[in-house]
């Protein structure tokens, strides 16, 4: 009863406001939590896609608690030392400074030394009264560190005998971490990914106060309906929405049209989301580049809607350097997002016939205006095999040059690599940009392409 009493309180509504389509995630933890001097789960393993709300959740339940708590991003703590001592200063409150020589607390180098210390900070401190949170976000950096220290972190309730709850903030699942050590099972809360309705009330929360809710909301609508199917990330998608907001509402800045004329509103800013499309994950231009172009382009009454300015601007990205078969392979990996795999035998069997030009039937829409589909990676590698000019020996340097083209942003990876079916991929770079990279190694793109027969 005492739970629910203090959730129906003012500050948890405000919270629930605050964070809105994440109500049951923030019941489930005030749940776990209880009150704070109640014994509590000594480990509890948060995960979920990047932008689920996962830290912004836990964190602002804990300063809404007011209970003790130490919040350490674990891509900062590159050692077990910098780890142990991170969570001893923010528990004694102590900020290393000029006037300390930036010296931590307490000198901690393993785990007896943090279990030992830890007791002294929680009896120095009186926290033996209450649950003391230890928030470990980016969990999944904690794999490269000591074999022993994961353990023991799970463990760290039973081993300090203190009310100590270890919160793990991860976007790997649990089965990543797990070790033959005898690891003890946290407390597992999944946050999903955000709906599209959802995305439109959390994106809507931005809206301008000039402007109206709905005027704000249907641009919003707008927005996901084209990056929708290409991009979830909410912080991506709340950049995109931001920056374009201006070419959106220029027509009813200068009275050309009302906020109720949504026909006339879409046609003036789609082809700058089309373009924008293009750089969802390869951001070659800054947000103020980007609105000086489009303040531009606005000025020229001749060119009205169409960002000539662009591929200036955007040309070194058209003449990246990427190794002789990574080139194939970033070809290959364009034409599995873009051909149906019912296309594979036509275009690239070592057999095939010379193609007639076919007879009028119902017309699909255009796989261009669509977006990329997710294809195999066993469907990129015959694909690759296929188009190269010279026989090639799968080798493992093949499978890195794609784990490249991941990191480079040029191609997406849609799924874990322990999925049945194997790992699965979404190319992101734009037509324009794939026949650059074909003309360097003389491969004429549109010549495989199921759009363009």
């Amino acid at each position: 009863m005492a739970v629910e009493t203090r959730a129906e309180s003012t500050d948890f509504a405000r919270m629930h406001n605050e964070l809105p389509c994440r109500s049951q995630q923030i019941d489930s933890l005030l749940g776990l939590f209880g009150e704070p001097s109640h014994w509590t789960y000594p480990s509890l393993f948060i995960y979920g896609h990047t932008a689920t709300g996962k830290t912004l959740v836990v964190t602002a339940l804990l300063q809404t608690l007011r209970v003790p708590h130490a919040v350490l991003n674990c891509i900062e703590c590159y050692s077990q030392r910098n780890l142990f001592e991170g969570i001893l200063n923010q528990l004694s409150s102590y900020v290393p400074g000029p006037d300390n020589g930036y010296s931590a607390l307490y000198r901690c180098d393993n785990v007896n030394d943090f279990i030992r210390l830890l007791r002294k900070v929680i009896e120095t401190e009186k926290f033996d009264k209450e649950t003391v949170y230890i928030v470990l976000d980016k969990a999944d950096r904690l794999r490269g560190l000591d074999l022993t220290l994961l353990p023991a972190l799970v463990r760290l309730q039973e081993l300090t005998g203190n009310n100590v709850c270890v919160v793990f903030i991860s976007e790997l699942v649990w089965e990543k971490f797990r070790c033959g050590t005898g690891l003890v099972e946290p407390y597992q809360i999944h946050f999903p990914n955000y709906s599209r309705a959802e995305l439109v009330e959390i994106l809507s929360l931005d809206c301008p106060s000039e402007y109206g809710t709905d005027f704000y909301r249907n641009y919003v609508n707008m927005l996901l309906g084209v990056f929708h199917l290409a991009c979830r990330d909410l912080n991506e998608l709340r950049y995109l929405a931001q920056l374009n907001f201006a070419r959106y509402r220029k027509p009813v800045d200068r009275g050309e049209a009302t906020e109720q004329d949504v026909r006339k509103l879409w046609k003036n800013i789609e082809p700058h989301l089309k373009t924008a499309i293009d750089s969802i994950y390869l951001r070659e231009v800054s947000s103020s580049q980007w609105e000086r172009m489009q303040s531009q382009t606005a000025d020229e009454e001749t060119i009205d809607g169409d960002l000539s300015q662009l591929p200036q601007t955007l040309a070194p990205r058209a003449s990246v350097e990427l190794p002789y078969y990574s080139k194939f392979l970033l070809i290959a990996a364009y034409l599995a997002s873009y051909n149906p795999a019912k296309s594979d035998r036509r275009f690239f069997s070592k057999g095939r016939v010379k193609r007639t030009k076919q007879t009028k039937g119902k017309k699909t829409a255009s796989s261009q205006l669509l977006g990329p589909k997710i294809f195999a990676l066993n469907r990129l590698l015959a694909i690759f095999y296929a188009i190269g000019d010279e026989r090639i020996v799968p080798t493992a340097n093949i499978f890195t040059q794609v784990s490249s083209l991941v990191t480079l942003k040029l191609l997406a990876q849609a799924s874990g690599d322990e999925q049945i079916d194997g790992a699965k991929y979404r190319c992101l770079v734009s037509l324009d940009f794939i026949r650059s990279i074909g003309r360097s190694v003389r491969f004429n793109v549109l010549r495989y392409l199921y759009d363009f027969i």
